[in-house]
């Protein structure tokens, strides 16, 4: 690199810290945050699972909810229960596996009673509605008493919210919106679930 291409790199990169310098300097709101996870690519179930990570590795209390999981082997489950992760899961499986609305209803009740304690819960600083898109959708849960006790949650509380087709409402009241998008995936071509990657 010449002396002046590298005088104008170090003008560009100076000019750029700048910027990203005063966006810090007025970012100076502290609470907890709403993420929303949604789109049909794979990785929304994993990037929520990331950021409880992160926060029981920063020493935060973290709890999460997984719905319209079964009760099969889950890596992540595995793992962050051993640090101390509260964990309540819905344990029916997919809906196409139960067939039964009825109970799938009573199931989300029962789990999502559950995840308004620990949504009141001060100690906690993070919670993962996992797969909550579709208890709204398929009108398992109630959308306005799920944003009730969001918006009620502790000021300090972070909610990460995955799933497919995220409700309007919340895409609107979150802070961050993530839409993660499919340009291939695995299984359209034949290929399994591996463990590890997968689940």
């Amino acid at each position: 690199m010449s002396q002046i291409d590298n005088e104008r790199h170090q003008k560009r990169q100076q000019k750029l810290k700048m910027q990203v310098d005063e966006r810090i300097r007025q970012a100076q709101q502290e609470r907890g945050l709403l993420i929303v996870l949604t789109g049909n690519g794979k990785g929304k179930s994993t990037s929520g699972f990331g950021t409880i990570a992160r926060a029981v590795g920063h020493g935060q209390k973290a709890a999460v909810v997984q719905f319209i999981k079964g009760n099969w082997e889950c890596g992540e489950r595995d793992l962050l229960s051993m640090h101390g992760v509260k964990f309540a899961v819905m344990a029916t499986g997919f809906t196409w596996e139960t067939q039964n609305k009825e109970a799938d209803q009573a199931s989300a009740q029962t789990i999502w009673q559950q995840a308004k304690q620990m949504l009141a819960d001060p100690s906690i600083d993070v919670v993962l509605l996992d797969e909550l898109t579709y208890m709204i959708s398929y009108h398992y849960l109630d959308l306005n008493e799920v944003i009730t006790a969001i918006e009620q949650r502790p000021e300090s509380m972070s909610v990460i919210i995955t799933g497919r087709g995220a409700h309007r409402r919340l895409i609107d009241m979150a802070d961050t919106v993530s839409e993660i998008q499919s340009r291939k995936h695995a299984f359209d071509n034949g290929l399994k679930a591996r463990k590890g990657i997968d689940w």
